[in-house]
């Protein structure tokens, strides 16, 4: 097309210069076809031009298109999911409607435990505290991790239960934590069970008492009025309304008989509580189980049971 213009524009000349120097020679026909083949030539030239710059824009659309039919991951890791086998169609995805999944692709030199803890126990757990990890499919093994994640909201929405016309109540919610672990093992592998111990806090060289001898007992106004105790001071509030007149102790042993104290406890851990007041070193307290604990009274005998003794009645 460039020659083209190229030749028309040095016929257009010649045939002006012949005009020029001899009117006679050129008519003015002759002249005005030359200038108009010229202009065509020109327009052709652009139109070529335009063409080709759409066939680099198609190129460049079928090169994109290629481009696509290569998935390239952003990280490296190990193919962990895989959902599409080759020759099958893939959607590609819109605004408002997902595409195909292919594949996943994890990272599993980093592997992190999602736990879901009760609403009660949310206000305790802090980003770094330490946490113990079981997985049912290492059994025997526990892992070391740390908290990374806390939610800020509810898994899911809380729902109200009916109970009486009139009344409802609301169901228990669970916020979701991460666990970061340590240093997990080759062959540990997504989407197993598992459970955490998340650690609060901690204490060193305190009082403590076993989870199973704590008990509630219902003291009643007389016996909740402020008294002394050789030894320690407990205030003790007045018990006004029936759902404030339990208290937490545990059944202390002198002489052989038993007597209620009420305690304040602190920590909990698996298998104890720290005690912040009401015992002092060196006491004997009650343990069993809930039932037998709570049937306790106040003057009530007791003694030591011997481990083969519990042993041979199967306790």
């Amino acid at each position: 097309a460039r020659a083209n213009v190229e030749q028309a524009r040095r016929n257009l000349e010649r045939v002006e210069s012949l005009k020029a120097e001899n009117p006679t020679l050129i008519s003015d026909e002759q002249l005005e076809l030359a200038r108009t083949n010229d202009a065509v030539q020109r327009a052709l030239a652009e139109a070529a031009e335009h063409a080709v710059r759409q066939a680099r824009a198609a190129l460049k659309e079928a090169s994109d298109q290629l481009a696509k039919t290569v998935i390239r991951a952003p990280m490296d890791g190990q193919v962990t999911r895989l959902n599409v086998e080759e020759g099958e169609t893939a959607i590609i995805g819109t605004m408002n409607n997902p595409g195909t999944i292919l594949l996943t692709v994890a990272d599993v030199s980093e592997m992190e435990t999602v736990v879901e803890v009760d609403e009660t126990d949310i206000p305790q757990i802090h980003l770094g505290d330490s946490a113990s990890v079981e997985i049912d499919a290492f059994p025997n093994q526990k892992f070391v991790g740390r908290v990374s994640e806390i939610g800020h909201s509810a898994i899911s929405a809380p729902t109200r239960t009916a109970l009486t016309p009139g009344r409802s109540a609301e169901q228990a919610v669970d916020f979701e934590v991460v666990v970061a672990l340590g240093s997990p093992p080759q062959d540990l592998r997504p989407d197993l069970s598992a459970t955490a111990d998340v650690v609060t806090g901690t204490r060193d060289s305190v009082l403590s008492i076993p989870i199973i001898a704590l008990t509630l007992k219902d003291l009643g106004a007389r016996e909740r009025a402020p008294r002394e105790r050789t030894g320690d001071t407990l205030a003790l509030g007045v018990g006004g309304e029936r759902g404030d007149r339990e208290v937490e102790g545990v059944y202390v042993v002198k002489d052989g008989r038993v007597e209620f104290r009420p305690v304040k406890v602190g920590l909990a851990g698996q298998n104890h509580f720290e005690v912040l007041e009401g015992l002092t070193e060196g006491e004997e307290i009650v343990a069993g189980t809930y039932q037998a604990i709570r049937k306790l009274k106040d003057g009530a005998r007791v003694k030591v049971a011997r481990r083969e003794a519990r042993e041979e009645r199967g306790s």
